[in-house]
């Protein structure tokens, strides 16, 4: 058994309580620049394939800051001759370990890539899209090492599309992080006016994989669901309901504020619109739908409900951000005792486009409501459809639910 645990055994890691700690000990060379001689992080993660991928990070970022550390302080030819400016910068940024770390600009890593790139790039971008980079990025780390640029090869970038395919992600999410280390590396070898050949360029794989066929909801079953709605009559089932007669996504309603919905207007309506807490998917996605059948009853539940909280779903508004998420996971398990093999609160949308289309409502109105983006130039003129003939359409499509 002992055996069997070294063998098993993530470097630089322990467990406790489940989750995963990186421990390493500081060389003693450098100890003198830290309060204590042994670094301690959580992972905040209790699976073991997540737990060595950030640990792998950790400890190349580590090394790659040592080196610097040691290399300031070795005694280099010609160091007599630098600008004394130049020494004492140097010396100012080994001074703490939370100093950022010089970037030799002859053979930069994949972390000062992705640095640089973030600098510029990431200027008035969403908290997202730096997320997602440094995910990407991180992941490459943690198979291959924080390498010179210059030293990854086809066999790293190989690598690290297996290890995607291996960790179950689909398709478009394998595309989703070669594009970013692609750009990453495209960008930092103009920025430094390095000679390389990207090679996560043209990596193959297979863009279907695990893309499933979403499902619209049967009329009939979408009915049930509504009269399961109303005979519970909570805040979750508000949230089905309100989405079932209007066909916006779930993160669109689950970050809604009460304020947001409009019940007194001549035509009852909610907007939907950008908040620092729920950001929308697409420009399009900007809307007002009007309310008909059960999102009507829904929106009257929420605005006439005692909650203090200025959000319709308090529940999913505890932070920061909408947990859309949670509630997806939350309604997804409740929603399939009446729904078939494959339908999800998703569903719902596919399902609102269907009704719509069966009422041959024009396409550019379809769009309007369920917040499609439109093909075409002429599209992008003028405000849109006034709130009539968008009540119009969507009440006809609910009398095509009967």
């Amino acid at each position: 058994m002992q055996t069997k645990l070294l063998t098993n055994r993530i470097p630089y890691t322990f467990v406790r309580g489940g989750y995963y700690y990186f421990s390493r000990r500081v060389p003693t060379d450098l100890q003198c620049h830290y309060n204590y001689p042994r670094i301690v992080q959580g992972l905040q993660t209790s699976s073991p394939q997540k737990a060595r991928v950030q640990a792998n990070i950790e400890a190349a970022k580590l090394d790659a800051y040592w080196s610097q550390m040691r290399l300031a302080k070795s005694d280099v030819i010609g160091l007599s001759l630098l600008k004394a400016s130049s020494t004492s910068d140097t010396s100012t940024a080994i001074s703490s370990p939370n100093a950022e770390a010089f970037v030799s600009k002859s053979s930069p890593t994949l972390l000062d890539a992705l640095q640089v790139y973030l600098d510029q790039k990431g200027k008035g971008r969403p908290k997202t899209f730096r997320l997602a980079a440094e995910r990407a990025c991180n992941y490459v780390i943690g198979i291959s090492g924080n390498k010179p640029l210059l030293s990854y090869t086809r066999s790293d970038a190989l690598m690290f599309r297996d290890w995607l395919v291996d960790r179950g992600l689909t398709g478009s999410s394998v595309t989703r992080n070669f594009s970013y280390v692609k750009a990453v590396i495209n960008f930092a070898s103009s920025e430094f006016a390095l000679d390389v050949r990207n090679p996560f360029i043209g990596v193959y794989h297979d863009r279907t994989a695990g893309v499933l066929t979403r499902k619209p909801i049967p009329n009939a079953d979408i009915l049930k669901v509504q009269t399961e709605c109303r005979a519970i009559d909570d805040d979750m089932r508000w949230l089905v309901a309100l989405i079932s007669d209007t066909g916006m996504r779930l993160a669109e309603g689950a970050g809604l504020l009460k304020s947001d919905i409009h019940l007194d207007a001549d035509i009852p309506f909610v907007r939907i619109q950008k908040h620092p807490w729920r950001n929308l998917k697409t420009a399009s996605s900007e809307r007002l739908i009007p309310l008909c059948g059960q999102a009507l009853w829904a929106a009257e539940r929420i605005v006439a409900s005692d909650q203090t909280s200025k959000f319709a779903f308090p529940r999913y508004n505890r932070h920061s951000t909408t947990k859309a998420n949670s509630a997806s996971a939350a309604l997804n398990k409740w929603l399939k005792q009446y729904v078939p093999i494959g339908c999800t609160m998703h569903s719902f949308r596919h399902s609102m486009r269907d009704r719509l289309r069966s009422v041959q409502c024009p396409s550019d109105i379809a769009d309007q409501i369920g917040g499609w983006t439109s093909e075409g130039v002429g599209q992008g003129y003028g405000s849109g459809y006034p709130l009539n003939v968008l009540n119009e359409w969507l009440e006809k499509a609910l009398v095509g639910l009967d």
